[in-house]
């Protein structure tokens, strides 16, 4: 059985990717994750406004004894033994890069061009395979308009392509009024792949201490419907390498998203749920399948559920919307 697939120009052993989150965080659980069968680790992502955050506190503290007694200066850490976030992930990356056998693609959450640049050379120099942008932003500002949040993603990629030669990957919201062209201009910009999707986590309302509730719930196998449309709709189309993300706990939603044309399938929530082991789960479930249905390989399914043999995609899904209505019975 030939389970191997190519993303972001990376040959991997199967499609299944372990995508950031705090398990691919420490080197000892991304060694535990390729012992475990994931064909490539996404590392957690490094937020723009912690460092920022971090570098101006330092700042503060390294400065803070200038008109004080040289007695002060005690009271703080030597900056030559300080480290940072960004120096502990790198060092993570690094060790994790030299030691592991699969793509160790490291992770930027950012909010503008200028945050993402330096980093990302970091992860470039630390041995990264690749670079997946994490653009989480959420325009609030009720003037912004469409174009506008759009010019923004373009400018990071930009200025993320323009400071490092190795592949990149654009994690997207499915929130785009356009999604289709969207990607063209990011792959137009530079990315390499489009990860599809990002999932924004909206507060809830408790009503006991009116206040803004944030519990995290993780992601459920409905939610695969959104990435198996779009997927769907740009394989063949979108001049990059796409990777499923949300909603995966089987083999079973693993095999969708290939139907529908992913090259890569990433997860997070199954790992959370279920521990590490679960990736050989998944793995082997996904073999299973495509040895029961007399497949040789995942290139042969791949895509075959996609719409790039459609020729007017979108009536078709209108199509299958109108059936889905007229098909639902009241009890």
């Amino acid at each position: 059985m030939d389970m191997r697939t190519e993303y972001l120009g990376l040959e991997l052993n199967h499609p299944l990717i372990a995508s950031a989150s705090p398990i691919t965080g420490e080197f000892a659980s991304i060694c535990e994750l390729e012992d475990a069968g994931a064909a490539a680790v996404v590392m957690y992502s490094l937020f723009e406004e912690q460092l920022r955050v971090e570098e101006a506190a330092l700042d503060h503290f390294t400065g803070a004894g200038d008109d004080a007694f040289a007695e002060a200066l005690s009271y703080f850490p030597p900056v030559t033994t300080y480290r940072s976030t960004s120096d502990q992930y790198l060092e993570t990356l690094s060790r994790a890069s030299e030691r592991c056998n699969i793509p160790i693609i490291g992770s930027l959450n950012g909010v503008s061009p200028e945050g993402w640049t330096g980093y990302a050379v970091g992860m470039e120099e630390a041995g990264a395979a690749a670079i997946e942008l994490n653009i989480y932003y959420v325009p609030a500002d009720i003037t912004e308009t469409s174009s506008a949040v759009e010019d923004r993603y373009v400018a990071v990629v930009e200025a993320v392509r323009d400071a490092v030669t190795l592949p990149i990957a654009v994690k997207l919201a499915p929130y785009f009024s356009s999604l289709g062209h969207m990607a063209g201009r990011l792959v137009a910009a530079g990315a390499d792949g489009l990860v599809l999707f990002n999932r924004f986590y909206q507060p809830d309302f408790d009503l006991d201490k009116l206040e803004a509730s944030r519990n995290l719930e993780l992601s459920s196998p409905i939610e695969i419907r959104p990435g198996l449309l779009w997927l769907a709709a740009l394989h063949g189309r979108a001049q990059a390498s796409l990777a499923a993300s949300g909603g995966v706990a089987s083999a079973a939603e693993v095999v969708k998203y290939l139907l529908a044309g992913a090259d890569a399938v990433m997860t997070t929530s199954s790992l959370l749920r279920e521990g590490i082991g679960h990736m050989t789960v998944l793995r082997d479930g996904l073999r299973e399948w495509l040895q029961s249905r007399g497949y040789d390989s995942v290139a042969q399914v791949k895509g075959l559920m996609s719409l790039a043999n459609v020729s007017d995609p979108g009536a078709f899904e209108r199509a299958n919307y109108i059936r889905l209505l007229e098909g639902f019975a009241v009890e």
